[in-house]
């Protein structure tokens, strides 16, 4: 791949590149009224959505809000559910609501492909990413996974609080992204200031936004010029080999491919071990039962999932329509909060309870429709392998002060600090 011309470009020329964008009046300030000027990133919101779901689905089941440029929030299952089967009406060309909206001229392939991808080439472009992530090449991964858990458990020893957010769930899926990609894992604390600028600074102002995303498509470009130089065998020289209708890959989609590898890779499952950590701690009874029959841990993990799921996704409305009672104009948001429909009461019974032995339990945690997460596997085998070295250690622990949790805000949500107690 020596003098691959498809790199041959830095980060502001690859981001110039890109289509322009929309943007909108930047609104700060608390939320007065969820159902006409909800925002997911209010601390209200990051503290505790839940009630607020709740109260949205009985009173107001698609809520509204001026604030991003105008955007709905279905808290309803089967709306939920309608939205992201929905291809023809809503557009993936966005997922992670802010102040601007790339143009239309990014369709079909979006910025992040395939999460931005519409049909029909998000086929292709997901059918791409199929291979490194079955359950027999995740499998594979396990290994140095545990080892690496049993390692940040070893650096505890002797603590008696702990940070399960940060001393633990954070690191394990920066590690295991990084391996797979080929990056330097000392780069770690590199990714989650990516993480933070991508997700949890979406109220800014679109310039600051764009400028924020600079150092991440820098460090890209970065990595991919190495893997140039350098091949070798990680999924950063496969997608720099792989085709599509015959051609490799452009700059924009290998360099948009792996931004979306390293975010979602990383922030989703962090939340999810972080929030599984959250729960035992202030949950003896269910901390008890799983040191007990360790055997119950895959199911006990589908029943977290649905109840802290950490992702909601976002669509744009491809032109002005009447939807289930509201008024959509072209290019309003709609944030699928699949936390919301995994609470829905009339999909699950005791839908606000955490039943760790639930049996039937068709959550949505990885999405729904033809954007289901393809990292599905590896997430489940992250959350498990964490969760199973952990009880294993350290099968006694609460929080050592409730007060001192944190939760992110924006489209994925977990915890960032969880101090507990060992022992």
């Amino acid at each position: 791949m020596a003098g691959d011309d498809r790199f041959a470009v830095d980060a502001r020329g690859l981001r110039d590149a890109r289509p322009a964008a929309t943007s909108s009046e930047v609104i700060t300030g608390p939320v007065t009224d969820w159902a006409t000027d909800f925002s997911h990133v209010d601390p209200e919101w990051a503290a505790d959505p839940y009630p607020i779901q709740d109260d949205l689905r009985r009173r107001c089941p698609i809520a509204h809000t001026e604030r991003f440029g105008g955007a709905w929030l279905p808290t309803r299952y089967e709306d939920v559910a309608a939205v992201a089967y929905d291809t023809e009406r809503f557009t993936s060309r966005a997922v992670v609501v802010s102040n601007f909206r790339p143009s239309p001229d990014v369709a079909p392939s979006g910025l992040t492909p395939p999460i931005t991808s519409d049909p029909p080439f998000h086929h292709d472009a997901r059918k791409l990413l199929l291979p490194p992530f079955t359950k027999s090449a995740v499998k594979r991964l396990e290994p140095a996974t545990r080892a690496y858990c049993h390692a940040l458990i070893d650096a505890m020893d002797g603590r008696d609080v702990v940070d399960a957010a940060k001393d633990y769930a954070q690191h394990i899926p920066v590690r295991v992204i990084a391996d797979m990609l080929g990056f330097p894992p000392e780069d770690g604390p590199r990714f989650r200031e990516f993480v933070e600028n991508v997700l949890e600074s979406v109220n800014l102002s679109p310039d600051e936004r764009v400028e924020r995303m600079d150092p991440l498509f820098e460090y890209l470009l970065e990595q991919i010029h190495d893997h140039v130089d350098n091949p070798r065998d990680d999924l950063t020289t496969y997608l720099l080999n792989a085709e599509l209708g015959g051609e490799k890959l452009s700059a924009t989609h290998v360099s948009g491919m792996m931004a979306l590898l390293l975010i979602a890779g990383i922030d989703t499952t962090w939340s999810a071990i972080g929030a599984s950590l959250w729960h035992l701690a202030k949950t003896p009874a269910d901390r008890e039962r799983l040191v007990a029959e360790p055997g119950l841990l895959p199911t006990a993990i589908e029943e977290l999932l649905r109840a802290y799921a950490p992702v909601t996704m976002a669509r744009l409305v491809r032109k002005d329509m009447r939807w289930r009672g509201v008024d959509m104009k072209a290019d309003d948001w709609v944030l699928l909060s699949f936390p919301a429909a995994n609470r829905d009461p009339a999909v699950f019974d005791r839908a606000d309870e955490v039943v760790i032995d639930r049996e039937v339990n068709r959550h949505a945690a990885f999405g729904l429709g033809i954007h289901r997460c393809v990292g599905s596997h590896l997430a489940r085998m992250e959350l498990r392998v964490a969760l199973e070295v952990w009880l294993e250690r350290i099968p006694s622990f609460t929080l050592a002060d409730p007060a001192a949790v944190t939760w992110s805000v924006g489209q994925v949500r977990g915890p960032r600090t969880v101090p507990v107690r060992v022992g």
